[in-house]
């Protein structure tokens, strides 16, 4: 069974299920098998396939965690003899720290210094800065920087679908803003919320399809709830819109078992636009279809003032320069400034899904010692 991306087959499947599978639904195997025009059977094969294989390194439902956690970029400097040993300790022992990475520039600026960068989610009710306090001394990091998305503009991945494209493609209308504004949850909700997110096993797929119209039964039964009651909530949750995409992820930062690399390059572009065009210039920069991910976020002086930041991943340096000229001409030619733009490039990387669970909050602190009560904000 072949299991590299560039099979054609699997590149196929490979282009919907990353992640044009938007939102909650009963059977999403069964939506990308019809998105991608083929059979449900050869679509569940060689997905199953490929992530035995490590081709695909997790399957899950993903969710808004934005409007459901407090959630920040957050910016480590600490020296160099204590880097591998934070990247580690937020690997192995903060659940709440999703994507850790170690970056370097080109060229140095005041922003050069931070080398340790992760995404944090912390749990409603909880303090992000507080939490930051703590993983400070367990790193010996000597100051952190947080810096929380304002909007969204664009949040996925494709990889396999974005190889193709040429600098300066993009939509003919800029991206949407995409709020942060917390969504409140009952005890119910995140009964199902918690089921719902957690990665499928291969052992698990396997018994869903084999299931057909009960995928979720299993999550059911974790979440205390009829099959029924589960998808409604479900349903419920994609109306408040605090449901992502349903999406196999790609092990596109270390070499897969077919001896391939996803992607090599990844590099987190920054740009200080005027005050006030923030929303206008996260659009311009959404519409290009080779970000995977773009924010508004505040940089502040330590960071020359950038309040636009994106992510664009390849296998070639130059072609993800390629993409940033293209992007920066494109601004220029709209008429928005940019006063100061850098490229932090990733390098060590680990990438795990942050948890947001209040109850899981409860259970760490108390694993590390910590009065829950005096981690609340």
């Amino acid at each position: 069974m072949p299991v590299s991306t560039g099979d054609p087959i699997n590149a196929q499947i490979l282009s919907v299920s990353e992640d044009r599978i938007q939102g909650f639904l009963p059977d999403p195997f069964g939506q990308i098998a019809l998105q991608c025009g083929l059979d449900l059977p050869i679509v569940v094969e060689r997905i199953l396939a490929m992530l035995r294989a490590g081709t695909i390194r997790r399957i899950r439902q993903t969710l808004m965690a934005t409007n459901l956690a407090q959630g920040s970029l957050v910016a480590w400097k600490i020296s160099p003899e204590k880097l591998n040993a934070g990247f580690d300790y937020l690997w192995r022992d903060d659940p709440f720290s999703g994507h850790i990475v170690i970056r370097s520039t080109d060229r140095e600026t005041a922003g050069s210094a931070y080398r340790l960068w992760t995404t944090l989610k912390i749990p409603q009710g909880f303090s992000i800065e507080k939490h930051c306090q703590f993983l400070l001394a367990q790193t010996e990091a000597e100051q952190f920087l947080l810096m929380p998305a304002k909007k969204l503009f664009v949040l996925g991945v494709g990889h396999v679908r974005r190889r193709a494209l040429h600098p300066g493609e993009k939509a003919d209308q800029p991206a949407d803003a995409i709020g942060t504004e917390l969504v409140d949850l009952s005890s119910l909700d995140w009964r199902v919320l918690v089921a719902l997110k957690r990665e499928f096993t291969t052992e698990e797929l396997e018994a869903s399809a084999r299931a057909g119209g009960l995928f979720w039964s299993a999550r059911a039964t974790e979440a205390g709830v009829s099959l029924a009651e589960f998808i409604a909530v479900a349903a419920s949750l994609h109306g408040r819109k605090v449901i992502g995409r349903f999406s196999t992820f790609l092990e596109h930062v270390k070499t897969t078992a077919s001896g391939e690399r996803i992607t090599q390059y990844n590099g987190l572009f920054h740009w200080a636009v005027p005050r006030g065009r923030e929303l206008e210039a996260g659009g311009e920069v959404g519409r290009h279809y080779c970000m995977t991910h773009a924010y508004w976020r505040e940089g502040g002086p330590d960071f020359n003032q950038v309040n636009i930041m994106g992510v664009v991943h390849g296998t070639e340096k130059e072609k993800v320069l390629a993409h940033k000229a293209a992007i920066d001409a494109h601004l220029a030619a709209v008429g928005i400034p940019v006063a100061y733009t850098n490229v932090f490039w990733g390098g060590r990387s680990e990438i795990k899904p942050s948890e947001i669970s209040p109850f899981a909050y409860d259970e760490w602190c108390r694993a590390n010692s910590l009065n829950p009560e005096t981690m609340h904000g």
